[in-house]
């Protein structure tokens, strides 16, 4: 059986190295592109360098020449940069996994569109517990009183650009949803000053930035004398980057659509 190829945008970030391991540590898995943008100091070098094992490829920036080489291009980099790479997924017909953050709604609607040529697996969080946690939000919400408080609080470290996280705002819209809200009408992002008493339909988020956390997200339900917490904390990000790879097994085999990570794992 012949190994399924690769190709990972953002090589030579903090992700990118995760999933050229794990693309190297998987006997049906090969890499097959590697890219950085044009004025990255890793252009030309072998991504398993880092590895002490080099895996016969250079890092390039030419998207169009690489794509001929692999069927799935996983990319967790910036929102117009994916937005380039998925224009050539879609020039190429090749599958796509998105773990980028920070889209804009339009932005998002491109993907959408997209996801009519290609199939796309795009999600915020690749992790298997984060999938679950939030199936356990959404049942957890349908079965607490509705005058329970909602807060997200998220950390990360502080090399991260966007506030809150993709994580976060994906907990925040599940829970609106179980509600019957709608997240961009009910979100509450920051509080300073005389605030007042905390309204009831409302969700916050806190955001916590530095160090070097990999990511920690807790969803509060706060009731009157009970609080209960549902939190995910990551401790390194090849639980990203297993997650990655395995929605790059799946997508490559899918139609024309847009998949999240709960179609990976079935859910």
């Amino acid at each position: 059986m012949s190994a399924l190829v690769l190709g990972i945008a953002g090589s030579g970030g903090r992700m990118g190295r995760a999933l050229v391991e794990a693309i190297a540590m998987a006997p049906d898995l090969r890499l097959g592109l590697a890219l950085e943008q044009a004025d990255s100091p890793f252009i030309g070098r072998d991504p398993g360098d880092w590895l002490g094992a080099p895996l016969g490829i250079a890092i390039t920036s030419d998207v169009q020449a690489g794509l001929e080489r692999c069927a799935v291009l996983i990319d967790f980099t910036r929102p117009q940069a994916t937005l380039d790479h998925l224009a050539a997924c879609v020039q190429h017909r090749r599958g796509m996994v998105i773990g980028t953050t920070g889209f804009s709604a339009a932005e998002k609607a491109q993907i959408q569109e997209a996801s009519q040529e290609i199939p796309i697996v795009c999600a915020p969080n690749m992790s298997v517990g984060v999938t679950v946690a939030l199936a356990l939000l959404e049942r957890a919400t349908q079965w607490l009183p509705a005058d329970y408080d909602l807060e997200i609080t998220e950390a990360h470290h502080r090399h991260k650009v966007d506030a809150p996280s993709g994580t976060a705002l994906r907990m925040g819209e599940v829970v609106a949803k179980a509600r019957g809200w709608n997240l961009p009408e009910v979100a509450v992002y920051g509080r300073q000053g005389t605030t007042g008493p905390r309204p009831s339909r409302t969700i916050g988020f806190a955001t916590v930035r530095g160090g070097d956390v990999v990511g920690d997200h807790t969803v509060s339900f706060m009731g009157e004398g009970e609080r209960l917490e549902i939190t995910h904390r990551a401790s390194n990000r090849a639980t990203f980057a297993q997650g990655a790879v395995r929605a790059a097994r799946f997508v490559v085999d899918q139609p024309a659509g847009f998949y999240d990570m709960r179609s990976v794992l079935g859910l």
